[in-house]
């Protein structure tokens, strides 16, 4: 069955029995966290959900807990910040410590266009918590997915406003822009999908990013009612010149479709080194195909192995770790 833009979790995951499945989310405390986690534990899936403020999380996420209740599933809770390597590392030896294998990671968790500010270990906030953070994470616990399994890192069509910049990655010339510096920690989710599934691949483990779709949730708490407004009017502008349809705004189980989608549906050689969107593999596009309109595609630098590879080398720079 071909999925779409306006496809839901229950409709992608429609028919599957996830029973015996072991998934871990992070950031299970809002918005497309709660709503995967609940999609998966409803389907059978056992799910292990990060997240930084376990207080605030107990209450966010009681329906997941009833929807497991109701499917024989188990929910759990660990405490991650990835603004803070230190928590991230701590999260992720108490995974590995306990030694119970994943089938699919999905690193939702994120921040958008926040004022400048950086991470308890010193880096911009959003390149240290959208992907460092992540980078740690996903590789110390990659060990940990099955033969056969899948990570899947959320990026954004946000990618589209700016490549990495591994020469100032934190800011200290460049001047600060909160879009820009989204547009960077977007574009090194993916660069870091490519550069872990070509490392993945040969045991049987595929990495991807998704695109979720324009959604409303707390991930835009920074970008004001007016620039939204403005925001959107420039995106159909652009839109009808190319004569593409409007653009519309999906609902919170249609943005998380494309995670469950590329980690569990989709053929595994598909998604692989991959880019997705509206549960389907986008092309790349150049900006003078397709200015920033929010249609499908992605930009060649987002893809381009190369650059993978260098943004890998200067993350384990910036972190003191080497991964394998």
């Amino acid at each position: 069955m071909a999925f779409g833009a306006k496809s839901t979790t229950d409709e992608v995951l429609a028919g599957q029995n996830l029973t015996g499945k072991r998934i871990l989310v992070t950031g299970v405390s809002a918005g497309l966290g709660i709503e995967t986690a609940r999609t998966l534990v409803a389907h059978g899936a056992d799910v292990v959900g990060t997240v930084r403020d376990l207080e605030k999380a107990d209450k966010a996420t009681e329906g997941i807990r009833e929807a497991a209740k109701q499917s024989g599933a188990s929910f759990e809770l660990v405490l991650m910040d990835l603004a803070d390597l230190a928590s991230v590392r701590a999260a992720a030896d108490k995974l590995v410590a306990a030694g119970q294998p994943f089938d699919v990671v999905i690193a939702n968790a994120g921040v958008m266009a926040c004022p400048f500010g950086k991470t308890k270990d010193g880096f911009e906030t959003q390149f240290g918590t959208n992907h460092l953070g992540h980078f740690v994470f996903v590789n110390r616990i990659a060990k940990l997915v099955r033969e056969g399994g899948r990570i899947v890192m959320l990026s954004s069509s946000g990618h589209r406003f700016s490549d990495v910049n591994l020469e100032d990655p934190n800011f200290d010339v460049t001047e600060y822009d909160p879009i820009a510096a989204y547009g960077r920690s977007k574009t090194a989710n993916i660069l870091f999908a490519v550069e872990l599934d070509r490392r993945h691949k040969d045991r049987g483990v595929r990495a991807t990013a998704v695109h979720p779709g324009g959604i409303r949730t707390e991930l835009a708490r920074h970008i004001s009612d007016d620039m939204l407004e403005a925001w959107v009017k420039s995106i159909q502008e652009q839109r009808q010149k190319n004569n593409e349809p409007p653009f519309e705004f999906k609902s919170i189980p249609q943005g998380a479709a494309t995670s469950v989608w590329a980690g569990l549906v989709a053929p595994a050689a598909e998604v692989g080194g991959h880019y997705c969107e509206d549960c389907q593999v986008s092309p790349v596009v150049t900006e003078e195909q397709n200015g920033f309109t929010l249609s499908a595609g992605v930009r060649a630098y987002a893809v381009d192995s190369e650059s993978a590879k260098a943004l890998w080398k200067k993350s384990e720079e910036m972190v003191g770790e080497t991964f394998a």
